[in-house]
């Protein structure tokens, strides 16, 4: 366990990961980019706090990753690892074409109310696969897997036991104030690993992909086809005019993610809002003024959900909350945030303060 947390020495160890030429699959990138996600969203109010990370909510992520990546680029779906083969990516393929009947396979959301043992079982290889494999290994830097462990105790890990798993609280700890510093290397860190996890496919499919398609964006872009049901459910709720401006969206009508998809993968309705070409343009992944935030969430958890499940959709609610809680608890003081167009200023303390004192805790 580290005595102190310094983020430049978890920096370059969490790099390291990237400069590892042993990677013969992708799945310690997914586990990185994942616990990226949670720590945002459960960045402690004390930031020397050690953190509880749900093993469950951990593989939800990770499957909620690959899951968009079982589409087919140009008629083939990418192999994730040299020989392409992989307990994870090979379950969820399997789940997938089940679900699917010789159809396009439907969202996990609506996969998982569909077809919900076939959606367990599936969960819980993953989840088993994990901690016997990329959960022990990611910290291994060296190549006797002697150095210290930087991010949790994986010394009961390396097994897929259901029971190892259960005594150990179905959880991993971040070591006292690593979730925090996690969180505030999470913008830097992660368009760095999607890229890593770019080069990975890209060389893992050398006899399919050219330089040509844009592997990142299907790899980690928003789905903006999809998006669109959202907004057509958002137009009929609220006036269909621009949520940043009030202009009229009605034949230019954009779905703006508040908090940016680049900084945290919400697609959830409570992070999804109607814009303009304009405003959506200004904004692009900047991260926004707090109100725009609070007033996304003052749309009213119920109003969302009810919205949310009529086109069975995920609502994220709570995740939105937690998200902009640890983003601007984690930000520097003078970090730019996005106001309107043309519009940008530095962040405040106070503005940190007035954040946290309007969320729906």
């Amino acid at each position: 366990m580290p005595l102190t947390v310094d983020p430049l020495t978890l920096g370059q160890r969490l790099v390291a990961v990237l400069e590892d030429g042993r990677r013969t699959a992708t799945y310690k990138l997914a586990v990185l980019m994942a616990l990226l996600d949670l720590a945002v969203e459960s960045v402690p109010e004390d930031p020397d706090a050690a953190v509880d990370i749900d093993l469950d909510e951990l593989t939800t992520r990770v499957i909620e990753l690959y899951w968009r990546q079982l589409r087919p680029l140009d008629g083939h779906r990418l192999r994730q690892s040299n020989d392409g083969r992989g307990v994870i990516f090979d379950a969820l393929a399997r789940l997938a074409e089940d679900a699917a009947a010789g159809r396009r396979p439907p969202g996990l959301r609506a996969v998982a109310a569909s077809h919900p043992d076939e959606y367990l079982a599936t969960h819980l290889r993953v989840k088993r696969t994990l901690v016997r494999y990329p959960l022990k290994l990611v910290q291994n830097l060296t190549s006797g897997g002697s150095e210290e462990r930087f991010l949790y105790d994986d010394s009961w890990m390396g097994t897929d036991s259901v029971k190892r798993i259960a005594e150990h609280g179905n959880k991993l700890t971040l070591y006292p104030g690593v979730c925090h510093t996690i969180a505030r290397l999470a913008p830097l860190l992660k368009p760095a690993f999607q890229l890593a996890w770019v080069d990975d496919v890209r060389r893992m499919n050398k006899d399919l992909l050219s330089d040509g398609p844009d592997l990142a964006q299907h790899l980690f872009g928003a789905d903006r086809i999809s998006l669109q049901r959202a907004g057509d459910v958002l137009a009929e709720a609220f006036d269909p005019s621009c949520f940043y401006c009030n202009a009229a969206v009605r034949r230019s009508r954009h779905v703006d993610h508040v908090l940016p998809w680049s900084r945290v993968g919400i697609d959830g309705l409570a992070n999804l809002v109607l814009a303009c070409r304009g405003c959506n343009s200004s904004k692009s992944d900047r991260l926004p003024a707090p109100a725009h935030v609070t007033r996304a969430l003052d749309r009213g958890r119920g109003t969302l959900d009810e919205l949310a499940a009529q086109i069975n959709w995920p609502s994220q609610y709570d995740r939105v909350v937690a998200a902009g809680h640890g983003l601007y608890l984690t930000q520097p003081i003078n970090t730019p945030v996005w106001e309107g167009r043309s519009a940008v200023r530095a962040l405040t303390r106070a503005d940190i303060s007035w954040f946290h004192d309007h969320l729906p805790f």
